[in-house]
């Protein structure tokens, strides 16, 4: 895969250079184009002046060239709150999910040393010094040892650990400053979310262990692969696993119905094996996370940097949520969210009753006899035109705890994938096997 190249600012100040670089910009733009139009007799608001093409620009590919938690928290403010956000801004968001520059030679090989020692190529027979994927925190290179095994080599860009809650603070700034980002939106909420997060996915050694964790729980099942580990050359900067071969999740909407339904059927399964028996979800539900193999039929599983662990609480208060959902019992259902932590003493019955009718909307798929036809639905539309509603309305929203945030975004993402590839399946019957 070819990818951009472009060092990445590895140093507090340099991040916050560039930031401030980019603000400085931004005003002389907003300066220069808000004199243009005021000479036309135009009167422009400052939201106006900061939407032009050419400032949308810088800010993607600054975000894009300081990558970690700056460029991540445009990825996750576009996931988040794109609905909310001025069109212009959500679509460059938008971009930045899939578009990371690489590091330059010079930089990988001063990380690698730095991690492995001078001597950090003896261990293998190759390695490709161009990565084939590059995303947020890290990069991904291919690789030999010398006994034959290939490896997928994931580096973390260098900095990004210590930069994370600056980076995010200095990003939002920027974006609160230009009136990015409307009021109604919880922005601050979003952004502790972001760090705790980011915290998480950059410690690889953590990762590690959460990988090997649940290798275990689908260790002798043929429907998933999960990456072998190779923790001898693993650090808390990179991480070293089997290359497995695959094609991208979204190809298999060219398959016949059987195979497509096959998928979400196993990925819907899994879910409710996490949330229900594993106590372990794996929380992003981002398509570059899953691969699949036409030969074995297997989903390939990656990424375990967002996996979070799930209390027994909670588990047990999504089983009644669901339970109650599906055969419509809206008294239990309201019970169940009070259990899970989304009402505060504040909160009026009848915004209760709405927040409760959005997980009744969510769990639809539950109440159908036989398969759930995700092509022909618009389900996620109806969600999402209700969560842009709540969310709309501060004085009733009561956040709910960070692990059910998490878990409704790994559901919606699988909707999203059903809906994509037009699958069919029996929900109801996947979470009766669980009660």
């Amino acid at each position: 895969m070819s990818k951009e190249v472009a060092s990445v600012p590895s140093s507090r100040l340099s991040r916050l250079s560039k930031i401030g670089g980019l603000a400085s910009r931004l005003a002389g733009n907003v300066f220069v184009e808000g004199a243009k139009q005021l000479s036309k007799g135009q009167k422009p608001t400052l939201q106006q002046l900061v939407l032009t093409p050419n400032n949308l620009t810088q800010v993607a590919e600054k975000l894009a060239q300081l990558r970690g938690a700056a460029m991540k928290v445009g990825q996750m403010i576009s996931m988040d709150t794109g609905d909310l956000l001025p069109k212009e801004l959500s679509d460059i968001l938008a971009r930045l999910r899939d578009d990371a520059k690489a590091m330059p030679h010079k930089q990988l090989v001063a990380t690698l040393k730095q991690q492995w020692g001078d001597d950090w190529l003896a261990p293998f027979a190759q390695f490709e010094l161009r990565p084939f994927a590059a995303a947020s925190i890290g990069q991904v290179h291919q690789a030999y040892l010398d006994s034959g095994e290939k490896l997928a080599v994931k580096i973390q860009y260098p900095g990004i650990k210590d930069s994370i809650d600056s980076d995010i603070d200095n990003v939002a700034t920027l974006l609160k400053v230009a009136q990015l980002v409307p009021d109604n939106v919880q922005f601050d909420k979003l952004l502790t979310e972001a760090k705790a997060q980011l915290h998480h996915e950059a410690d690889y050694s953590y990762e590690a262990r959460l990988l090997k964790e649940y290798q275990q729980w689908v260790a002798n099942d043929t429907r998933f692969i999960v990456p072998k580990l190779y923790e001898q050359h693993s650090t808390d900067s990179i991480l070293v696993m089997e290359f497995v071969e695959g094609v991208p999740i979204e190809s298999v909407s060219e398959l016949p119905q059987l195979d497509r339904d096959k998928v979400a059927t196993d990925l819907l399964a899994l879910f409710l094996d996490e949330l229900f028996t594993f106590s372990l979800v794996q929380t992003d539900p981002n398509f570059a996370n899953f691969m699949y193999q036409k030969e074995t039929g297997s989903i390939v599983l990656l990424d375990f940097g967002a996996t979070r662990k799930m209390t027994k609480t909670l588990s047990n208060g999504y089983r009644m949520l669901m339970q109650g959902a599906m055969t419509s019992d809206k008294a239990l259902m309201t019970s169940a969210a009070e259990s899970i932590g989304f009402f505060q003493d504040s909160i009026t019955p009848e915004q209760q009753a709405f927040i409760v009718d959005i997980f009744y909307q969510a769990c639809e798929p539950l109440r159908s006899e036989g398969p759930y036809d995700f092509a022909s639905s618009n389900l996620a539309k109806r969600i999402t035109d209700a969560a842009k509603s709540l969310s709309t309305k501060q004085d009733e929203w009561h956040t709910p705890p960070t692990d059910a945030i998490f878990v409704h975004r790994k559901l919606a993402g699988i909707y999203l994938l059903a809906s994509r590839i037009q699958a069919k399946v029996d929900v109801k019957k996947l979470f009766l096997a669980h009660q």
